[in-house]
């Protein structure tokens, strides 16, 4: 057969599959639904993950590329803790105090050190009341975040020795207290401590938070010195973390290695005994980010094989249907010198353009979701990558021969005098 047959062929099929469409509106379009579900579920699911994997890099890029992130204790993916001793050992592990901050700070390598805690509280301005997060950090935090102040500014060295009862509310805190008033110079209530709003915060960066976040970036949340937090709202002091960013040229490696001698030395570790601290980069912080959507992006790919599942029996059902209700035709063409191989080939079509139509819908439906998410919530950059696209294209072509081939068979195989015979 050439190509010129083969074309005419695969056009012969496709107007055939549109008509069986016409025929049998019902059956054709559970079949079409069902492949549908299953592409628009990767294609959407594939663009969010695309969308918040770039926010959340440039989210931990923020701090420097070279920057990191200093624990009490190790953080994971997927650790089994049932907060005892024996399964958490790390439990046991001391506090970062500020003096092992200080000391950091002093290293030639090191450019600044951020220190944080987080805890949520309640906010209150007039008669309004909502809880929301608190993230208290030392002076110089905006060396390390991705967020503009506007209007407003942030906490003074000053204010934060003193422990200086300022806050700086999120856009989304502030709307919700202050609905369209300006907050600045406005006292709201934390747990009942009077506060002074000095700033608004405006977070550009990803959805997720900083890794040391206490609420997600759209989430309603707060922003105040680590001194006000420990002294005015008794802070849980002992969760301290850092973010350590190192001087211009210095690796993120060198970096690591000075602040582990420097807090083993410091806290007289032994060679043979492990770091009672957990130091994570930015390359080990993707891997647990990966680690955990990974897990969520194969959950969506089952759920979406499911569709594409549905799918597959509809086409054997509406294909074996059309089998028998053109028997005689079959039989016709066979008597003309038609092939098995043409017969084959023509049903395989069918089968694969009734997917391809459901692939084309879930194609669409996914694009149209991305870029409804990319427009509700900017600082998610949700895009249909081309992989995904080609992907779904191939999956639904794939599931059109694989639950083709049984109904595609049977007519090939047909006898051609009992099919001319067939009422």
């Amino acid at each position: 057969m050439n190509i010129s047959t083969r074309l005419l062929s695969v056009l012969e099929g496709v107007r055939i599959a549109f008509d069986a469409l016409r025929a049998n509106r019902v059956r054709a379009g559970l079949t079409i639904m069902g492949v549908a579900v299953g592409v628009f579920v990767v294609v959407a699911l594939s663009s969010v993950v695309q969308g918040v994997n770039e926010s959340f890099a440039r989210d931990v890029e923020a701090a420097g590329p070279t920057s990191f992130f200093v624990y009490r204790r190790p953080i994971g993916g997927f650790q089994v803790c049932d907060g005892t001793d024996e399964t958490c050992p790390e439990r046991r592990n001391p506090m970062i105090t500020m003096d092992e901050v200080a000391m950091i700070e002093r290293l030639p390598i090191v450019r600044s050190v951020t220190a944080h805690v987080a805890t949520d509280g309640r906010f209150r301005y007039k008669d309004r009341t909502l809880n929301a997060g608190i993230e208290a950090y030392t002076a110089n935090w905006t060396d390390v975040d991705a967020g503009d102040i506007n209007p407003g500014r942030s906490f003074t060295s000053a204010e934060y020795s003193a422990g200086a009862r300022v806050v700086i509310l999120n856009t989304h805190l502030a709307q919700r207290l202050f609905y369209e008033s300006d907050p600045i110079d406005k006292r709201v209530f934390i747990d009942g401590v009077a506060f002074t709003v000095i700033g608004i915060y405006d977070y550009t960066a990803s959805p997720m938070g900083t890794p040391t976040a206490a609420a997600e970036g759209n989430d309603p949340k707060a922003i105040i010195p680590w001194t006000t937090g420990k002294t005015a709202l008794n802070m849980w002091t002992l969760g301290n973390n850092l973010i350590v960013k190192p001087r211009a040229g210095v690796t993120a490696e060198e970096g690591v290695d000075a602040v582990t001698a420097a807090l083993r030395g410091a806290r007289g570790l032994r060679p043979s005994q492990p770091s009672n601290f957990a130091i994570v980069t930015q390359d080990r912080l993707m891997e647990i980010y990966n680690e955990l959507f990974g897990t969520f992006f194969v959950v969506g790919l089952s759920l979406s094989s499911v569709g594409l599942l549905v799918g597959g029996v509809g086409v054997v059902a509406i294909m074996m249907i059309s089998v028998t209700e053109r028997t005689r035709e079959i039989g016709v063409r066979k008597a003309l010198g038609a092939t098995r191989a043409t017969i084959l080939w023509q049903f395989l079509v069918e089968a694969v353009t009734l997917t391809s139509i459901g692939a084309s819908v879930g194609l669409v439906l996914g694009i149209l979701t991305a870029i409804g998410i990319r427009t509700a919530w900017p600082e998610i950059p949700a895009s249909t990558p081309l992989s995904s696209v080609v992907a779904a294209l191939l999956a639904s072509a794939v599931t059109g021969v694989i639950f083709g081939m049984i109904p595609a068979l049977r007519a090939a195989k047909l006898d051609p005098v009992a099919a001319l015979r067939h009422e």
